[in-house]
This record gives C-alpha cells, structure tokens and sequence, in this order.
C-alpha cells in the first residue's frame, strides 16, 4: 500500500482543520458540491438556474450550521473556536486540563449525548423512510422501465444509512468516553 507524501499529508490535514474552523470553508464547499449534483441531474438547464439552486442549498445548509453552533457553544459556555477546540478533543480523546475547560468539556457532553439519544427516537422512522422512498423509486423505475438510476439511488441511500448508523455509534462511543474520564476526574 502506498503512502501519501507528507506535503499531501499536511495539505489534507490543513485542508480538513480550514473546514473544521471556518463556516466560509464550508459554505464554499457545500456550494461547489451543490452546483455539481444539480448540473448531473439538471443537465437541461441554464447554467444560471443551477448557481442559484446551489446558492439557496448553500443558504439553508449554513443558517442550519450556524444556529447548531451557536446553540451547542451557548450550552458549553465557549465561542465557536472554543467549541471546535472541545469537540477535536472528544475525537481524539484528550481530556481537558484546565478547570473551566472541564467544566466546558462537560456541558458540551451532557448537551450531545442528551441531543443524540432525543434524535435517536426517531432514527428507526427516518430510517424506515429512507428505505421506503429508496423502494418505491426501484419500483416506479420498474414501472417506467428505467432501473438504472432507481437502483443507483437505492444502494445510495442503503450506503447513506449504514453510514449515519456508523457515525452514530462513533459519536455516542467518544461521548460516553469522556463523559466518564470527566467523572473520573
């Protein structure tokens, strides 16, 4: 298996920390990969139409981020490079030395894990869904006589679930983690 070099190493790294931190990096990011699906899938379209479809995509994802980062550096008590600060740490399992960042550290737990088992309810219907949509367009695909794209979108949205289930897991895994190495503290 062949290794990346370390100047592509330390790109990827700088890269994933810029998008990490900055909701600038991340609205541009969204933006291109919002302007690329629509051009796929909207071929037939102006290339106006697809700028401003990406543009409003753009617009909702980071009003919907910025409220989630507001409301979760508001529970920690931390501004927002705080708040990334706190959450690099659950990641890589660092526990805080600082008082105030402990007490920090454990608000922002208490916060996640309660949020993630509140979603958690409601995963198995959002799940069930998913699969129901991903099932009937493999039948109206069937019905139309086009089953590529159906079946392309049902193994999407079979991967898309899996994945969400793994990052869950992860997540409440790193939670519960430093929730009890900050009990032990």
């Amino acid at each position: 298996m062949s290794r990346l070099p370390f100047e592509k190493v330390c790109t990827v790294l700088s890269l994933k920390r810029l998008l990490d931190r900055s909701l600038t990096a991340q609205a541009t990011l969204v933006f291109l990969l919002g302007l690329g699906v629509t051009a796929l899938i909207r071929r037939d379209e102006h290339p106006a139409v697809w700028v401003f479809q990406s543009a409003l995509y753009t617009g909702v994802a980071v009003a919907v981020l910025a409220v989630q980062r507001r409301r979760a550096a508001r529970a920690a008590g931390t501004d927002a490079g705080g708040l990334t600060d706190l959450n690099r740490k659950i990641r890589h399992h660092e526990m805080p030395q600082d008082p105030e960042e402990q007490t920090a550290m454990r608000r922002l737990v208490a916060e996640q894990l309660g949020q993630m088992e509140r979603a958690g309810k409601w995963l198995p219907y959002w799940l069930g869904a998913m699969g129901l949509f991903a099932v009937g367009m493999v039948v109206l695909g069937a019905v139309s006589g086009s089953l590529v794209f159906p079946l392309l979108l049902a193994v999407g949205m079979v991967v898309l679930c899996f994945w969400v289930l793994r990052v869950r897991r992860h997540s409440l895994d790193h939670l519960r983690w430093m929730r009890q190495a900050l009990r032990q503290e």
